[in-house]
């Protein structure tokens, strides 16, 4: 199913497959904002990441008592969530603990998507019930994917990756396997702005931490048109896309890594956003102005 939230400035379409933002177009000027999920590239607008992000080592969590095969971002982009309510602004999904999440993460949840429209931005909270007798480790992650150009006038390299602050990039390398070992990179010296090119994603992501800026926007050089997404919440945010002419980039603030390649499998081990006791909730917001 897909539910559409309008205002004077967007027009927002959101499906229950994952809980993901289809499709942002900018009234004014009728530029759809979101990549349009093409399976022969990446078939995906904006994925949530739950209940990690990246990927466990061995592909395995081990909790209570069992071992469990988890897929690289988890399960709940992979999953349909429910309607709860629409009123004006806000739309409601929620994903709850289910037999087929149990048979991947043995623990009892409540993940809410709620998505609001308020001028030209678009406001998207993620909040973890747990729901569980036993206390719920977590990881979680936004993954949405900005396709470029925003109109048939320009092409890829016409855009940069631009910070609020004067930014000296420290990466996290997850390379070649997805997973942590403890290397680490600068992608730049006192930078305001990365260039978007061919090389920029030839080797896979980039994963940014403990930045300074509070917003991170992909912006079109001569026009100023933007999309900016406010990070300053988020201890790491990554940016990503296919290797070759990028036709969308992906800005993906996270709570949480992958784990290591020499970690443990069991998940109590790994690393969280959060451990929630029973009955507890934690919630974050990814906010994306869709500048004009």
């Amino acid at each position: 199913m897909e539910y559409t939230l309008e205002n004077d400035y967007l027009k927002v379409t959101v499906t229950t497959f994952g809980a993901q933002v289809k499709s942002v177009i900018r009234k004014c000027d009728g530029v759809e904002h979101m990549w349009k999920a093409d399976k022969n590239v990446w078939g995906y607008h904006a994925p949530v990441l739950f209940p990690h992000c990246g990927k466990v080592t061995d592909g395995i969590i081990e909790a209570k008592g069992g071992k469990y095969k988890s897929a690289q971002h988890g399960f709940a982009r992979l999953l349909e969530h429910a309607f709860v309510d629409q009123c004006g602004d806000t739309l409601v999904l929620e994903l709850c603990a289910n037999e087929k999440t149990r048979k991947v993460f043995p623990y009892d949840f409540r993940l809410v998507s709620t998505f609001t429209v308020e001028g030209s931005t678009l406001h998207h909270t993620l909040t973890v019930e747990n729901l569980d007798e036993s206390n719920l480790p977590f990881g979680i992650g936004y993954h949405p994917a900005f396709a470029i150009p925003f109109d048939d006038k320009h092409t890829f390299t016409d855009y940069a990756l631009r910070f609020s602050e004067p930014e000296s990039p420290l990466c996290v390398n997850c390379r070649p396997y997805g997973l942590l070992h403890g290397n680490l990179y600068y992608l730049g010296s006192n930078i305001r702005e990365i260039p978007i090119d061919e090389k920029l994603f030839a080797n896979d992501s980039h994963c940014m931490v403990n930045l300074r800026s509070r917003t991170l926007g992909i912006y079109e050089k001569d026009t100023g048109r933007a999309v900016v997404c406010d990070i300053a919440d988020f201890p790491y945010t990554l940016i990503w896309s296919k290797p070759g002419q990028p036709q969308f980039v992906c800005i993906e603030p996270w709570h949480s890594l992958p784990s290591a390649e020499n970690g443990s499998t069991r998940w109590e081990k790994k690393p969280a956003a959060a451990i929630l006791a029973p009955g507890e909730e934690w919630s974050c917001t990814l906010s994306t102005d869709f500048v004009r």
